[in-house]
């Protein structure tokens, strides 16, 4: 079974046992996350069914991605300026599609 499911602004199309890196929720880890947002199920089959689910999922760890770096500068003007940042994300893995 598959659904396409919402979390945080951002849309996943999920099946029982995937791991998926989200954005950041607040949750300890191990706990279980009930995802209400559910746009569209499906069987395998081709048959469809809208917003009718509820999916259940654990949060396995709290992760950060890669280190994007921002540089700006102004020639002749003396101003360079370096930034990085580290996205947040969580590591959850699909328990169930009810």
């Amino acid at each position: 079974m598959h659904a396409l499911v919402e979390i945080s602004d951002k849309q996943f199309f999920v099946k029982q046992g995937d791991k998926l890196y989200v954005p950041t929720q607040k949750a300890d880890i191990g706990s279980v996350l009930s995802l209400s947002k559910v746009f569209l199920t499906s069987d395998g089959n081709g048959s469809a069914t809208l917003g009718t689910a509820v999916v259940s999922a654990k949060v396995l760890a709290h992760v950060k991605g890669e280190k994007v770096i921002v540089f700006k500068k102004k020639r002749r003007k003396r101003y360079r300026l370096t930034k990085g940042h580290r996205q947040g994300f969580t590591q959850i893995e699909v328990t169930a599609i009810a």
